[in-house]
């Protein structure tokens, strides 16, 4: 009885082995099928390309170029139009905005070397400033993005008027726990981290999915933002970019200021905080602390709202974006 029983078992397992390759192969599969433009044609005709560093950017602007200059960076899996409520607000008011597509997301040039590091993102969004004759601009970085724009205030400090970081997910907690084998595992398997990323981060069927786990105000994610979250999935290679995109943003081996608590006492521009409440992906006492670390930062915590504040409730984002902005112009 045992011997049979273990059989079963056995063949039990290799069937459910069997279903789930079958099913990663068959999104990888769609992912490729989907994936059929080049990233110039699927960019939207509202903005433009210029060569910031080792890449061409995609951007977007609003506010004609005579104001202040605002730049914004999103965070994973945005691109510049999910800033689209906050570029407007901020035009109206007399702001120059600029949102970028952060590569490998949105419709931005993928670096060939796959250099996706804290170091190398920063270069690229300072290289934006150059492109575009910018002296100096205030930066707005939200989540991921929130570490590539810390690592460019430090890096180019003169170049940064004012520094805002929106529910920024900065892994400065997280330096010293190493990864597990089966994340090792995972990483270091191409094929596998491939179809893993179809079936879900660049899988439309997962959008929505995806992220109203990053919202507290799920209706946020409405038919119009996820069908914007979807769009630059038409570009040819995005799966395989987001894929390599993977094992440097969860390495615990980067060498960055911006992963250096101490580093921030060098921010010495004017910094505002904008967190929401309830947000469960950065949560509020990572706020608190970079408030700490920060000299002179201001913190503004947004209630009954979670990791994504400018879609969850655009109004009250751009009204406190807005009043710190005029207050240090």
């Amino acid at each position: 009885m045992l011997r049979i029983w273990i059989k079963r078992v056995s063949y039990l397992a290799l069937s459910i082995t069997l279903i789930i390759i079958l099913a990663l192969s068959g999104f990888r599969l769609a992912a490729s099928a989907r994936e059929d433009e080049t990233r110039r044609a699927a960019a939207p005709a509202t903005g433009k390309f210029v060569a910031a560093g080792d890449v061409e950017i995609y951007l977007q602007e609003a506010g004609g170029g005579a104001g202040e200059p605002v730049v914004f960076i999103h965070g994973t899996g945005a691109w510049s139009e999910t800033w689209r409520d906050s570029m407007t607000a901020l035009a109206a008011a007399g702001f120059n905005s600029v949102a970028i597509d952060l590569p490998p997301f949105g419709f931005s040039e993928r670096p060939a070397n796959a250099s996706y590091s804290r170091v190398a993102q920063a270069r690229r969004i300072i290289g934006v400033l150059d492109a575009l004759h910018i002296q100096k601009a205030i930066l707005v970085g939200h989540s991921f993005g929130g570490g590539p724009t810390v690592e460019a205030a430090l890096m180019g400090t003169a170049r940064v008027k004012s520094l805002v970081l929106v529910d920024a997910a900065l892994a400065l907690d997280d330096r010293s726990t190493g990864t597990t084998t089966i994340q090792d595992f995972f990483l270091g398997a191409t094929p596998l981290r491939n179809a893993v990323t179809a079936a879900t981060i660049t899988n439309p069927l997962f959008t929505r999915t995806l992220l109203k786990a990053f919202l507290f105000k799920k209706g946020a994610a409405t038919d119009q933002r996820v069908a914007i979250y979807q769009k630059p999935f038409a570009v040819r290679g995005t799966t395989k970019a987001v894929s390599s995109w993977l094992p440097e943003f969860l390495s615990t081996k980067q060498v960055a200021q911006s992963l250096d608590p101490s580093s921030y006492s060098r921010l010495t521009m004017p910094v505002t905080l904008i967190w929401g409440a309830e947000d469960s992906v950065t949560p509020l006492d990572q706020a608190e602390h970079l408030k700490r670390i920060i000299p002179h930062a201001e913190l503004s915590v947004l209630d009954g709202i979670g990791h994504i504040p400018q879609i969850e409730d655009p109004a009250r984002f751009n009204q406190v974006l807005l009043s710190f902005l005029r207050q240090h112009r």
